[in-house]
């Protein structure tokens, strides 16, 4: 009875808990670790530029220094279309307010370079020029001349 009784406040006390979102996540790991946020809006599955960005920059080595020398916290809000691809309805909802609050136009891909707060510092409409050493090249020129 002890077990069951146990069981059902569990249950009750987790559904009242808030899930803090990946973006509240990452800026609370951007402030810690002084790093910034990359958001980058895509459709992984239909829009062209969004895959070749992740094929050509996101996805690479050189990119993914940027994450684990503490530079950017990244964070890829995603809008498949085909049914196999779908998002939880967690994430669906969650990057839905993020377009809503950063990407109203709906532009894909698009990306963001932000402070902690969600200052945006940097932005890129489309596919960025260049190649991923340029694209990250940038980022860490942007992250040395913030203010500590």
């Amino acid at each position: 009875m002890k077990t069951l009784f146990s069981a059902i406040l569990l249950a009750v006390f987790s559904v009242g808990v808030h899930a803090q979102s990946r973006f509240e996540n990452a800026q609370k790991q951007a402030s810690e670790n002084k790093e910034l946020i990359l958001l980058n809006f895509s459709g992984s599955d239909w829009c062209i530029p969004c895959i070749k960005l992740h094929k050509t920059m996101i996805g690479t080595d050189e990119f993914k220094k940027l994450e684990t020398e503490n530079i950017v916290v990244y964070i890829n809000a995603d809008f498949p279309r085909n049914k196999k691809n779908q998002l939880s309805t967690e994430l669906k909802k969650e990057n839905s307010s993020l377009a809503d609050h950063y990407n109203p136009k709906g532009i894909f891909p698009y990306t963001l370079l932000m402070n902690s707060e969600g200052k945006i510092l940097k932005s890129w409409e489309g596919l960025p020029s260049g190649n991923a050493s340029s694209f990250t090249k940038e980022i860490r020129e942007i992250k040395e001349n913030q203010k500590p």
